[in-house]
C-alpha cells in the first residue's frame, strides 16, 4: 500500500519505491530506500512529514504516492 495510507504515529517499512528512474534516485538521496522503516509524523492536506532514518522529511502526496510500505 503506498505510504499516503498510513495514519499518523503509524509506522511500517519501505517495501518499493516506484517512478521514474530521477525519482527513485530522489527518494532515496532523502533516505527512503528499501527495507528502511518509516513513520508518519503528520499529514497536512495530503502532504505529510515522515520519520526516515532518523530525520524529519516533508514530502508531497504526489510522492508518498510512490513509496510503498
Amino acid at each position: 500500500m503506498p505510504l499516503t495510507m498510513l495514519r499518523q504515529g503509524e509506522s511500517s517499512l519501505i517495501t518499493h519505491i516506484g517512478g521514474k528512474p530521477e525519482t527513485k534516485a530522489f527518494l532515496e538521496n532523502l533516505g527512503f530506500v528499501v527495507g528502511s522503516p518509516v513513520t508518519v509524523v503528520n499529514a497536512l492536506g495530503g502532504n505529510l512529514i515522515v520519520s526516515v532514518r532518523d530525520c524529519r522529511v516533508a514530502i508531497s502526496e504526489e510522492m508518498a504516492k510512490k513509496i510503498f510500505v
